[in-house]
């Protein structure tokens, strides 16, 4: 049976992964002031220039559930029997419920609420596509990866708190006191939502180190079969010290990836993750 395995643009994967593991990809729209862009026509750079020079955020604008319809559709033309979707997490984005309104109008079309963002989705869909390969049907992949969602660990360390104070995603207090204090915070995605978690000092690389170090001992049951280390900008320094603290842990595979524009509108620069999921089940 061929199944088509799509997500959102915010799943950050570049076009190489995209081509790799065969998903198919619906963009989100990002506004520059007046000028509107397809997540992936423009660059992080591009949204940290446009913040530097309006001092305003971009606006991001989920997927309506026409053009959902019309995505979905053009899958079953093009000769998939099935299609399965993931979407944005339902706590971050509407994104999620206009998907599923198009899907019940249509035969075989399955939409899953990643619960996660960024290369979080990314890990959802590999899986999918790589039991999709298997010959599994689409109500039993569903099944599998709906079951794996809650262990997937999607984080990340931001050096300012500035982009996510101005998306509303973070209290003033909070940006003020990481500010005076040159903290860098964790976020995380905790049921399907963005929450604070632990805090960082020191140099960009040490707050690297340390956060990998503790994610990886907090989150101590992954599956080595891949992980992403996935970021908006970073220093050389910075990718070197995440890629060598998931190979000391013993992945198999591991992917870098920079974050698309929908993800840099909200995080801003220098914001690095590290994601795995950690159940333990390490599928290759």
């Amino acid at each position: 049976m061929k199944i088509a395995i799509s997500a959102e643009s915010t799943l950050d994967l570049s076009k190489e992964l995209l081509a790799q593991y065969d998903i198919r990809v619906i963009p989100f729209i990002v506004l520059l002031g007046e000028e509107q862009y397809l997540d992936g026509e423009i660059t992080s750079q591009d949204i940290f220039d446009y913040v530097d020079k309006t001092k305003v955020l971009p606006r991001t604008s989920a997927i309506n559930e026409f053009q959902y319809h019309e995505f979905f559709q053009s899958l079953l033309d093009g000769g998939y029997e099935a299609v399965i979707h993931f979407s944005l997490s339902s706590g971050i984005s509407s994104s999620c419920a206009q998907a599923q309104k198009a899907a019940s109008k249509l035969d075989n079309v399955y939409v899953i609420d990643s619960l996660s963002l960024s290369t979080g989705i990314a890990l959802e869909t590999i899986y999918a596509r790589k039991l999709a390969e298997k010959g599994l049907k689409p109500q039993e992949i569903v099944s599998k990866v709906t079951a794996r969602i809650p262990y997937v660990q999607a984080s990340f360390v931001v050096q300012t708190l500035e982009y996510l104070h101005k998306g509303g995603r973070c209290s003033g207090l909070l940006r003020l006191g990481a500010t005076i204090l040159r903290i860098k915070p964790q976020i995380i995605v905790s049921d399907g939502k963005m929450a604070p978690s632990k805090k960082f000092f020191g140099r960009k690389s040490q707050v690297i180190a340390a956060y990998c170090n503790d994610t990886l001992e907090q989150f101590a049951n992954p599956d080595l079969s891949v992980a992403f280390v996935t970021y908006t900008s970073a220093t050389p320094e910075m990718v070197s010290v995440a890629i060598d603290a998931l190979r000391k842990r013993g992945f198999k595979t591991i992917y870098e990836t920079h974050a698309g524009a929908t993800i840099t509108s909200h995080c801003g620069p220098e914001t690095l993750g590290i994601l795995f999921i950690n159940d333990g089940l390490n599928e290759d």
